[in-house]
């Protein structure tokens, strides 16, 4: 593997994350420079090794672990033993931070609990990330995407008005969770650098779906009331939303008065202006029924191509509802560099949804596909630890690599 190239280079961090959670958050730190040194289960490893199909093409590995294991060693390490516990604690003398998505209390088990190794590592930065958090009544539950989703009270919001509550249709609550526990991590780096104190952040997936909850939470605490499912239709302005056009759907979003009045003087509306319904934003939203009734037939008059064309000269907010061959289709998806193809320790090549964030001086960096199981242990053990390879076939013989 190159040697890290970064923000983050020269931090080293241990992660004991599976999943989806925790690997999001350490895959942006890789991204962005750190050394990310994954422990894995012998033989077992990461549980998404085995969420396929799909694999990778011409590959063994689940697109579900590539897609958020890059730029890590992969270790496998027994911690449930004394010797890999003390492979662990040896470990830690060279790292910065350990991410971890354990339950809670479930690492304290081995002597690996956040207060046992802060005693021990006072400028370990160490992040855990759970369903509910390390406090409260639910800490102890397990947490999953759908669950969280569910419980945050997202799935209430999405939906059709007289259909059944849904979730996203990609694992949200995990992937907040881990990128909010990676800002938590880089404000704690922060903090260390000017204090030498390290410290725990502790991420509950149910917080932070919580927190993301924006407009609309507040929307509840403005009013008391529980927002009603919308479908596309957005709570606070009209018209934002998906029209049937003469071919297919768009979405057409009038953020403002002014662009509402841009859209009735270049299609036809005119009419509208002076009909106290369609006056404002606020009276729009109160007659939105009539704000979609009215315009549904307009927007069917054309094709969504043709809207495209004529709302972007009009420079109103519009585009397609694209399915995923769309978007990756897209000229500006493709200009904006958001596949990567990286070479793969199987001699293949693979593709991964790269790193949005766009940094001009040190841009994050994709120096190795996700790793096959096991794939540096001895180079992490003998190199950074300094272990024979006489003691690394002894802990083999053993089972605990």
């Amino acid at each position: 593997m190159p040697n890290p190239t970064g923000p983050l280079a020269g931090l080293r961090v241990l992660d004991l994350t599976r999943v989806l959670a925790g690997p999001t958050c350490t895959q942006m730190l890789g991204d962005l420079g750190a050394e990310v040194i994954k422990i894995e289960r012998p033989e077992a490893g990461d549980d998404t090794r085995g969420f396929a199909p799909p694999f990778v093409p011409k590959t063994k590995e689940s697109a579900y672990f590539v897609g958020v294991n890059r730029n890590k060693k992969s270790v496998t390490l027994d911690i449930a033993k004394p010797e890999g516990q003390a492979v662990i604690l040896k470990l830690l003398e060279s790292c910065d931070i350990l991410v971890e998505n354990f339950k809670v209390g479930a690492l304290a088990k081995y002597g690996l609990g956040y207060e046992q190794l802060a005693a021990k590592f006072p400028r370990l930065i160490y992040c855990s990330i759970t369903g509910f958090g390390q406090t409260g009544p639910y800490a102890p539950r397990p947490g999953y995407d759908a669950l969280i989703q569910a419980m945050g009270g997202v799935m209430s919001l999405t939906g059709e008005p007289k259909g059944s509550p849904q979730k996203v249709g990609v694992p949200v609550a995990d992937l907040f969770a881990g990128l909010y526990g990676c800002i938590g991590i880089l404000a704690a780096v922060n903090h260390r650098h000017a204090t030498g104190e390290g410290q725990q952040i502790d991420i509950g997936m149910l917080d932070t779906h919580v927190a993301w909850l924006a407009n609309q939470g507040m929307n509840y605490l403005a009013t008391g009331e529980n927002p009603p499912r919308l479908g596309n239709q957005h709570p606070n302005i009209a018209p934002y939303q998906e029209f049937p056009t003469k071919d297919g759907y768009i979405i057409l979003a009038v953020g403002n008065d002014p662009t509402f009045e841009r859209f009735c003087k270049a299609f036809g509306q005119e009419h509208l202006l002076s009909d106290p319904r369609f006056a404002s934003n606020p009276v729009r939203v109160q007659n939105r029924d009539l704000v979609t009734e009215t315009l549904t037939p307009v927007m069917k008059s054309k094709t969504t191509a043709e809207w495209i064309t004529a709302l972007e000269a009009q420079k109103i907010g519009c585009g397609p509802i694209n399915t995923l061959k769309d978007v990756f289709a897209d000229p500006h998806v493709q200009a904006r560099n958001m596949v990567v193809d990286m070479p793969h320790a199987s001699g293949e090549t693979v593709q991964v949804i790269a790193n949005p964030v766009k940094l001009s001086r040190t841009p994050p960096s994709y120096r190795s596909a996700a790793p096959v199981l096991g794939q540096h242990t001895q180079e992490v053990l003998g190199e950074v630890l300094g272990m024979s390879e006489a003691e690394i076939a002894g802990l083999k013989e053993k089972g605990i690599l």
